[in-house]
């Protein structure tokens, strides 16, 4: 047991005395040069440090053990000479007499299961032509997002991807993949280019600690949110997970060929807890980078057991270097903050300033969860939807709002939304097409600080949802119009709506986990996509393209401005039924110069009046490609079909 109190530690830690000696802004992590290698450790409160020194990434004693010098600011350092290409290394610290062995919290790879960081050189692992990789341009009104896991994408053996490629990085590098290989509908990358997805947002892909890398079988399955080392590439995706130089190179591949096809890679981020309070971190400085409750214990905001303290000056400063690293080796294209709540809003609006200094960093994207998982300890101000309006205008969140109010409350099974009978939601449903810029609950800047969607990884399907308020045995399987018709209604509003557009990956092809509402740790056959449903509704995945392609020919619906919201006119409809016209920006690329659009939740036609003009429609509720045609001109009434999103544009 530790001699000093967890209390005393946090009176410490958290002392002014202590930032002033201790804060430090000089370089960390290895540094690599094929003539030495430089370590370098902020371990101000250890005794001693040494680096223990590995041929493997397991088993064996360590070939050499090389103590660690003290320098200013507690940084610990010491020069390996000789090329170290390959090494695998740990750190051992000495701190309150206590010996602990661990990662170094800045390794840039490991070996299996991540116990050992290994030195790599930065080039080495890069694929062909990957100093000719570059982030995609893709502009706001092409913006919208792809959630999935890298295993859940490829696992389902009708997905055409070679069987040592399933469930890996290397499955998004198959170009031309087909349901059962059968040439007819597209699956993996080739699903992704035809559906027109401009950014895949990827679940964690860091070093998570659920899943043992030696033994991927179905049944060990996992989420991966759990970080073990936060700048490590996650082993059980590689083909080799025992050698540190694959699982860094097979992701950049994947990243690549995402690029290489026009589309932007976006990495799910967990900087609000460790998957155990023995980690790397909390290894090299106890408790410094914990947030603790006024006893000293870990506070437990994460509802995981502990949460990072990113107010504390080392903790930001380790956050943003973790974000820097990333997109600056990797390339990628955003970060999504899981429980970004639980990060306060100087760290977040110094991520967003330290990303927009790479080259073409503004392009980056940045968005989270705003909220937390239970009760914190923190006592900055936190990044969650109250203070929204203190994160800069380019910092995201995920609107509940817009989620609950269209489809029902996310946590009760059975409550319907406007989709599905509770009328009252037609409220919510208005704030969301407004992005909630004009809403007195929720007040984002610009409409672009606005994630819309209605499912997520988190939660029940879109389609589960829908199927368990309308049945008390919902069959997952069925081909039901009337709940087709509320997942395109469901589509149809959050994709007009003003804000990002975001949905769980297979949405569009009524993905189903089984009425299992939290499936982070199910059998891998409950998470995968299937793939055959692209066949079996692929009018679902039509209607779906259709509409995000009638979005980018309106460019005003991804402005990005603080005006456009204003602009939103509501027509005066017979309740429960949501109207609304936009008017094109003059400086937009579009045919129409104004659109309108009816929300009718009704089981029935209903005749609505149009607005003064002539207008053709886009889109009727169960053809959204309507727009690509010449439409015959109507003016004053029409009627709008049951259960249904109507778009009419005006020329």
């Amino acid at each position: 047991m530790n001699k000093i109190s967890p209390l005393r530690w946090k009176e410490w830690l958290e002392s002014r005395e202590f930032a002033e000696q201790y804060d430090y802004d000089g370089p960390l992590g290895p540094e690599y040069t094929p003539q030495a290698t430089t370590l370098r450790l902020w371990a101000p409160t250890a005794e001693k440090v040494s680096v223990l020194l590995y041929r493997n990434g397991q088993g064996a004693l360590a070939e050499e053990e090389v103590a660690l010098k003290r320098g200013e600011k507690g940084v610990w350092s010491c020069v390996l000479e000789g090329d170290q290409d390959g090494r695998y290394y740990t750190f051992s610290v000495t701190v309150d007499g206590i010996d602990r062995e661990t990662v170094d919290p800045y390794a840039r790879t490991a070996g299996i299961n991540g116990l050992r960081g290994m030195i790599i050189s930065p080039k080495s692992a890069n694929p062909d032509g990957w100093e000719k990789d570059n982030r995609p341009n893709i502009p706001p009104k092409n913006r919208w997002i792809w959630e999935i896991s890298v295993r859940d994408f490829s696992s389902d053996l009708s997905s055409g991807v070679p069987l040592a490629h399933q469930g890996k990085y290397l499955a998004f590098t198959d170009a031309d993949t087909t349901l059962r290989g059968e040439g007819k509908f597209p699956t993996c990358l080739n699903y992704l280019k035809q559906q027109g997805v401009s950014y895949v947002q990827l679940m964690p892909i860091y070093d998570f600690g659920s899943v043992n890398e030696e033994r991927t079988t179905p049944r060990r399955y996992n989420w991966g949110y759990d970080p073990v080392n936060y700048n490590v590439p996650e082993g059980s995706y590689a083909t080799d997970p025992y050698r540190g130089e694959v699982r860094v190179q097979e992701l950049k591949q994947m990243i690549q060929a995402l690029h290489r096809a026009g589309i932007g890679v976006i990495m799910d981020v967990v900087y609000n807890h460790m998957y155990h309070w023995e980690n790397p971190l909390n290894d090299t400085v106890p408790y410094y980078f914990f947030r603790q409750n006024p006893d000293g214990t870990p506070s437990n905001g994460s509802g995981c057991g502990n949460e990072l303290a990113s107010e504390r000056t080392m903790c930001r400063r380790y956050i943003l270097d973790s974000l820097v690293y990333w997109a600056s080796e990797y390339h990628l294209d955003g970060f999504r903050f899981d429980l970004m709540g639980l990060i306060d809003v100087d760290t977040m609006n110094a991520a967003r300033a330290a990303l927009d200094a790479l080259p073409r960093g503004e392009s980056i994207l940045m968005y989270g969860e705003p909220w937390q998982g239970g009760a914190s300890a923190m006592h900055a101000m936190a990044s969650d939807k109250g203070n929204v309006y203190l994160l800069d205008d380019r910092i995201g969140v995920f609107s509940d709002g817009t989620r609950d109010a269209i489809k029902g409350s996310c946590f009760d099974a059975r409550e319907p939304g406007y989709v599905s009978g509770q009328w009252q939601s037609r409220f919510g449903v208005g704030d969301s097409v407004t992005a909630w810029c004009r809403s007195k609950d929720f007040c984002p800047k610009t409409p672009g600080q606005v994630i819309s969607y209605v499912s997520a990884h988190d939660n029940y399907t879109l389609w589960d949802k829908l199927q368990r308020v309308a049945h008390q045995v919902p069959d997952y399987e069925s081909h039901e119009e009337s709940v087709l018709a509320q997942n395109r209604m469901c589509a149809g509003i959050y994709l007009t709506c003003l804000g990002i557009p975001f949905m769980l990956a297979g949405e569009e092809f009524a993905r189903t986990k089984w009425g299992e509402h939290n499936s982070y740790n199910s059998d891998q056959t409950i998470n995968q996509l299937d793939w055959t449903r692209t066949e079996k509704y692929s009018d679902l995945v039509a209607y779906y393209k259709g509409l995000l392609g009638l979005r980018a020919q309106f460019p005003r619906l991804s402005a990005w401005d603080a005006h456009t919201p204003n602009a939103v006119q509501f027509m005066h409809m017979a309740e429960p039924m949501v109207a609304w016209t936009l008017a094109a920006d003059l400086e937009d690329d579009t045919p129409w110069r104004k659109i309108a659009v009816y929300y009718n939740p009704l089981p029935k036609d209903c005749r609505v009046q149009l607005p003064e003009g002539k207008w053709n429609l886009l889109c009727n509720g169960t053809d959204s490609t309507l727009w690509q045609y010449s439409t015959p001109s109507i003016e004053g009434e029409t009627t709008v079909m049951p259960v249904s999103v109507t778009v009419f544009g005006m020329r």
